[in-house]
């Protein structure tokens, strides 16, 4: 089985270098967005099957690469809640005790009033293998994901047999991985990915 994860396309907030977990943003209107589409159509030809999280910022990329399909959404994808950080960049953060604590950490701790790291990265994972379960059972052999930057590095970090850390998976907006699962493998309950590369 093959899936393909992608992050989605920039958001206003994206652009501004802010942690846009929880905000609902729409897309922002970016120059050259035509190209990246064909690009990514191209890349995610044969899709039987598109995966979304529930965000704005997902379900409109999923409709400009995939015109026609009606995602299925899954809550377990969205993006980490940053909580006091949300929505704010590190201009704005650089002078904060709890800030400067977490980037210490390398982003281990909890964030402040959010969600703990681990945690998040469990529940990625868990909604990744709950689709990738019934995608099986429906006989899927290729579909997509289309999630947040925050949810491919927690997936990939999680399932990757190389045990690379989150921070090798981070995409760039529009960009994402092409994950090759081992269908027998994975019936017999191995939760580790096969091939993995760049899109």
């Amino acid at each position: 089985m093959e899936i393909v994860m992608i992050r989605h396309f920039r958001t206003p907030g994206n652009g501004e270098k802010r942690y846009i977990g929880r905000t609902d943003e729409p897309l922002a209107e970016i120059p050259g967005l035509e190209l990246i589409i064909r690009e990514r159509q191209h890349s995610c030809q044969d899709v039987e099957q598109v995966i979304a999280s529930p965000m704005k910022r997902c379900i409109q990329t999923a409709a400009h690469i995939f015109p026609g399909k009606t995602p299925v959404l899954c809550e377990k994808l969205k993006e980490c809640n940053f909580g006091l950080f949300e929505g704010k960049n590190y201009d704005e953060l650089k002078a904060d005790p709890a800030y400067l604590k977490w980037l210490d950490s390398r982003g281990t701790l909890p964030f402040p009033e959010g969600e703990d790291h681990e945690l998040f990265k469990k529940r990625c994972v868990e909604g990744f293998c709950e689709n990738v379960d019934r995608l099986l059972t429906e006989n899927v052999k290729k579909a997509a994901m289309v999630v947040h930057g925050g949810t491919i590095m927690a997936v990939l970090s999680g399932i990757d047999e190389q045990n690379r850390e989150f921070y090798h998976w981070q995409p760039e907006n529009g960009g994402g991985y092409r994950v090759i699962l081992d269908e027998e493998a994975w019936r017999r309950g191995s939760r580790v990915s096969g091939e993995i590369e760049k899109l």
